[in-house]
């Protein structure tokens, strides 16, 4: 060491500018990734090749003639180098973030929906509806008291959720000693909950917590059998009870998704699918109930079936009959799609009952054939939901979301913080200890958490 002093003393003496150069910092340290010009064009190239890059495209990337010239390369880097360069590039090895679902959103006829029917209708509602905004790091509510406006409306949101009995956490901290301990297969029991909930009150129920709209629901065969369209109906019956016993003074929105089984229409419901094109015996059928409204099975356990006439429709203000009166020579017969849109005035000369077998009309098209024409007519194409029908008899309105619209239902971020907790408590094997696990969590999402 003291010879290299020495040296260096000598060059310092006859130029002091020549001055030793450290190997342990500086530039001599720097990776060539901290070029931001290369970094740049890395992070380019990765994001052409899509979701599924490796480290191995940049090894292939910087062995191309021209990039090694550009930036004085002499060789390409290793495997643990380019793995490194990835996270310089804003890269994590992990598992990508899942989002809402979207399949269909932008999709025309959902697009006209949400723009057309959706939003139009929640503008009307939201000037009555309460709000919350924060001050001084506390939530509370905007222009309390109406002013004249009139009564407050509250909206509810409804849903369902399925919670099973081996849903747990998945990461926790884990000691390097602990052994793998055998766990149940499978999702074990499930347990589904459907409810209702406002930002107002939170989860519907009474003002002392003894009436609630919840149902738990153990759906599946031999079980509780399915969450069908009467359960959804006897569901709105329940919760309109509670409304009309506590919440008289305010006026109530039931917002439910667009589910088939909540826009299922009456048996008879006025429908151009399967209309015949000319007169015939022709209807509907629909099944065979009792005089409590439940369907009649037969000796082989299957629900009956009987044809009963379609449901009349409407123009200009006057009922349409479809089926010939008493006394016609066709009396009792249906009239066909032919003679009901020449009573409307339509020209159905060459008209086919339908486009093809499949229905496929041309895009655009509004009146190519019979069947569309009568799908595009008001009394057709705005025929009730049993639900609609159901709740508006008893003063109450219906909101449907628009199709693949979850984000737009404030209750998929409460099931959320439910299962959150729920997943935290031990292990259970007991149906009862699902059963009060489930309740457990949902009561424990807090209402402020509902107002933002």
């Amino acid at each position: 060491m003291s010879r290299k002093v020495r040296e260096w003393s000598k060059e310092y003496i006859s130029d002091c500018e020549n001055l030793p150069l450290s190997k342990h910092g500086g530039d001599w340290t720097k990776s060539q990734i901290d070029d931001e010009d290369l970094r740049e064009e890395l992070l380019t190239h990765l994001q052409s090749l899509g979701k599924y890059v490796s480290a191995s495209a940049i090894i292939t990337y910087l062995e191309r003639p021209e990039v090694m010239r550009r930036y004085k390369l002499s060789m390409s880097i290793s495997l643990a180098t380019a793995e490194r360069w990835m996270k310089s590039c804003g890269f994590r090895w992990t598992v990508a973030r899942g989002g809402q679902y979207v399949d269909g959103h932008e999709r025309s006829d959902v697009v006209s929906y949400r723009n057309n029917v959706f939003l139009p209708a929640w503008y009307q509602l939201d000037p009555k509806m309460r709000k919350w905004t924060q001050v001084d790091g506390q939530l509370v509510e905007e222009n309390e008291g109406l002013g004249g406006i009139g009564r407050r409306t509250v909206v509810w949101f409804h849903d369902e959720s399925t919670f099973y009995a081996h849903d747990r956490r998945k990461k926790r901290w884990v000691h390097i000693d602990e052994k793998a301990v055998p766990q149940p297969k499978g999702e074990g029991t499930s347990l589904m909950v459907a409810d209702f909930i406002s930002a107002d009150y939170g989860w519907l129920r009474s003002p002392d917590g003894k009436e609630s709209a919840r149902v738990l629901f153990r759906a599946g065969k031999g079980r509780d059998g399915y969450f069908s369209n009467d359960k959804i109906l006897q569901h709105a019956e329940k919760a309109m009870d509670i409304l009309q016993k506590h919440y008289q003074d305010e006026d109530h929105v039931f917002v439910f998704d667009n589910a088939t089984t909540h826009l299922k229409r009456a048996d008879n419901a006025l429908s151009a699918h399967n209309m015949p094109k000319s007169c015939r015996v022709w209807g509907v059928e629909t099944p065979v109930r009792d005089a409590s409204g439940k369907p009649v099975y037969g000796s082989n356990g299957k629900v009956m079936f009987q044809k009963v006439h379609m449901s009349n429709g409407s123009f200009n203000g006057a009922t349409h009959e479809f089926y010939w009166p008493e006394g016609h020579k066709n009396a009792g017969k249906f009239k066909g799609m032919v003679t009901i849109l020449e009573e409307r005035g339509f020209d159905t000369k060459n008209l086919k009952a339908q486009c093809n077998r499949t229905f496929e009309c041309p895009p655009g098209s509004t009146a190519c054939c019979c069947r569309r024409i009568l799908y595009n007519q008001p009394d057709f194409s705005n025929v009730e939901s049993l639900l609609e029908t159901t709740c508006k008899a008893r003063g109450f309105s219906v909101l449907f979301l628009p199709k693949f619209h979850c984000e737009l239902n404030f209750i998929e971020q409460c099931w959320g913080y439910a299962k959150r907790l729920y997943r935290c408590y031990p292990p259970f094997s007991k149906d009862v200890d699902l059963e009060q696990n489930v309740i457990r969590s949902l009561d424990s999402v807090p209402l402020e958490s509902m107002w933002k």
